[in-house]
């Protein structure tokens, strides 16, 4: 399971040596009060950690490249308590390899009315100290995240981290590996995509592993290995009759449960944070995997079907801002629509590999025919969604850049029986209706592929687009497609330039 509980960002407050040792002095202890409370915050995930106040060039230099340098610090905080001549961050800022997060506030919330005097305003200068840091961020076009407000605002702690949990995200893919099993989907465009501009980009690879090598790990399992885990799926599921002993599909059970086993020994062994596979090419195996995605999925491996690996490490980045929150992360694929006048939706499926971590209710695990693969029948868990307010995300290669696109949308419970569609169903609404939805998913070349998210927010995949520098459309209650198609003409003015 993904634990970003011992990630930290550094906590660095701006000033100068003009106020003389006893404002300093002063700075430091309202700045270590402010950081003790964050690092106490429920809303903020990772270690707020506080760092001595920065008052000069070298000393600012020195602080952020050494944050560049710590494996578990995932981001800085800046604040100017007081005044913070920015020629002094130049150096500093133009070296920083890690997210910014540039916090607006003050240390006292109030204005002292009977007893403020110039000292207090000396002291307390967050208000123009702030604005002449961030100039200088913004004419070093350095992209960052500002949040206003006091510091002991739960609005304000909770902005900070859900910032927090996207720089975890980014962190997270500085180096990750993606294996992808065979290659893509043959002559699918969308899920395609230029691996060596990706990992210039975001920092991730993605290698291609011939089936066969991992058809001989899968091979190696024992049986009893493969027993233990046939139990726990009798434990956590639902089973079909077939599938207990006796049945006569127990023996695609038993292979599924190898399959499993000997995916997640390929994973572990090679360090990877993530798979694509692709059904056109499973040569060796005896049925295409189901619940073994399903359940990797689940243990936060991100996926994607038919060689999709830009989604597969998008669904690994969700489920890294996601961690510990309620609800889940999922690969996902617009599959069908409803289309009634009064109230369209859109189901969303995939043949076999939908994460149970949006399971409604306890998963059945039953075996079907599958029509393509030419492979045996394959084991999956059959489920439907939750209701609640979602969001689907894709990105896409452009050749000249990558887009994150991203819906908000309403998920909605499955109420019909669906006897004859053995796989999980998701049902949602997009915002701000279906037809502009659609209209502008199209308008803006989305993905049928995506990651389906119940706990992550239209701001934080923004942030992430920010982090990662390429651009990002959202599709939300004020979309319109006029003013869609223009920010997709904008866009393509702004980034020739880049």
């Amino acid at each position: 399971m993904i634990d970003i509980s011992n990630k930290e960002v550094w906590f660095v407050t701006g000033s100068q040596h003009l106020y003389g040792p006893e404002t300093l002095e002063q700075v430091a202890k309202n700045s270590a009060e402010i950081v003790k409370a964050l690092d106490a915050s429920e809303g903020i995930p990772v270690k707020v950690v506080y760092k001595p106040t920065v008052k000069s060039t070298e000393e600012i230099y020195d602080t952020l490249t050494a944050a560049n340098q710590e494996e578990n610090c995932i981001g800085v905080i800046t604040w100017m308590h007081t005044f913070s001549p920015a020629k002094m961050w130049i150096r500093g800022l133009t070296a920083l390899q890690k997210p910014l997060c540039h916090l607006h506030t003050q240390f006292n919330r109030d204005i002292p009315w009977n007893s403020i005097d110039m000292d207090f305003m000396n002291l307390n200068q967050a208000a123009h100290g702030d604005r002449e840091f961030g100039f200088m961020v913004s004419r070093l076009r350095k992209n960052r995240k500002v949040v206003v407000g006091h510091w002991s605002e739960n609005s304000v702690q909770k902005s900070i981290g859900d910032w927090t949990r996207v720089a975890a995200a980014w962190d997270d893919w500085q180096g990750a590996k993606f294996a992808r099993f065979g290659d893509n989907m043959r002559f699918v465009a969308v899920t395609d995509g230029d691996k060596v501009e990706a990992e210039t980009k975001f920092g991730f690879s993605v290698n291609t592993y011939a089936v066969g090598d991992l058809v001989e790990v899968i091979n190696s399992i024992t049986d009893a290995e493969i027993d233990a885990l046939v139990k726990e799926y009798e434990k956590s599921y639902n089973m079909a009759d077939n599938l207990l002993e006796g049945g006569d599909k127990r023996s695609s059970l038993i292979e599924s449960a190898r399959i499993e086993l000997g995916l997640e020994k390929f994973l572990v062994d090679g360090g990877f944070k993530g798979f694509s596979d692709t059904f056109e090419d499973l040569h060796g195996m005896k049925q295409l995997p189901g619940i073994a995605v399903q359940r990797l999925m689940q243990k936060g491996y991100g996926f994607a079907g038919e060689g999709d690996w830009k989604t597969a490490a998008l669904v690994r980045a969700m489920k890294v801002m996601g961690s510990g929150l309620d609800g889940g992360n999922a690969f996902m694929e617009d599959y069908t629509y409803h289309l009634d006048p009064e109230k369209p939706r859109i189901l969303g499926s995939h043949m076999l590999e939908v994460d149970p971590v949006l399971a409604a209710n306890k998963p059945s695990c039953e075996v079907h025919p599958l029509g393509i693969g030419g492979k045996e029948d394959p084991v999956r868990l059959v489920f439907n969604g939750k209701a609640g307010d979602s969001l689907v995300a894709a990105l896409m290669d452009f050749g000249s850049r990558f887009r994150l696109l991203v819906n908000k949308t309403v998920g909605e419970e499955v109420k019909e029986e669906l006897p004859k569609l053995p796989v999980a169903r998701i049902m949602w609404k997009p915002l701000p209706d279906f037809k502009t939805a659609c209209t502008a998913w199209i308008l803006g070349g989305g993905a049928h592929h995506t990651c389906y998210s119940e706990n992550l927010s239209v701001e934080q995949l923004e942030d992430f687009a920010e982090m990662a520098g390429i651009e990002s459309l959202v599709i939300d209650e004020d979309t319109t497609i006029r003013n869609f198609k223009e920010s997709i003409r904008a866009n393509e003015a702004y980034y020739m330039f880049q």
